[in-house]
């Protein structure tokens, strides 16, 4: 199935096939969801079949809207494709852009916008084996710290957002209770 995502090209917005945007390091659109609970992040590790980065730990969802969707639509249908998750509703934190190389020759180049969402205690997770080979809740300043001793083990994009933007991300949100 190809996958067409807002991307720039010669600085005009085009719908891009998804790998193509990635083998030619296009700036392109894309949506990040933290999961929350009491000062926990839900993280998942990718799926091994994905194209790149398989197997690295990353925030809760990442994804690309497609051409012409709504962001927040998209964070919605994405936490309930990836993850099984219904019933949340994430808030807008932050939009960011950034560029890493993901490995095998592909480059994220991309214009985030950043949702975060609080999710009850009794949250049922049911990840989807394509996309998710496993979740996890951990603490936030444990990811923190874990990342700093194994950054190899999580995502390029997970590793800016917690260096660079965690503050404008988290804020408020770093609350035990």
């Amino acid at each position: 199935m190809t996958i067409m995502i807002p991307a720039w090209e010669n600085g005009i917005l085009h719908p891009v096939e998804k790998l193509d945007a990635h083998q030619r390091g296009l700036k392109h659109k894309a949506v990040s969801i933290f999961v929350m609970n009491h000062g926990r992040v839900l993280i998942q590790q990718r799926a091994l079949g994905k194209y790149h980065t398989p197997g690295l730990w990353a925030n809760t969802c990442c994804t690309h809207p497609e051409w012409n969707e709504d962001a927040t639509d998209c964070a919605v249908r994405r936490l309930q494709e990836e993850l099984g998750i219904t019933g949340l509703y994430p808030a807008h934190r932050e939009q960011i852009e950034y560029r890493a190389d993901v490995g095998k020759g592909l480059i994220e180049h991309e214009v985030v916008e950043v949702f975060v969402a609080d999710a009850p205690d009794d949250l049922k997770v049911r990840p989807n084996p394509d996309e998710v080979m496993a979740t996890r809740w951990v603490d936030f300043y444990d990811l923190c710290a874990d990342i700093a001793r194994h950054p190899g083990d999580y995502t390029p994009w997970l590793r800016i957002y917690l260096r660079d933007h965690k503050a404008a991300i988290f804020g408020d949100l770093m609350r035990v209770g």
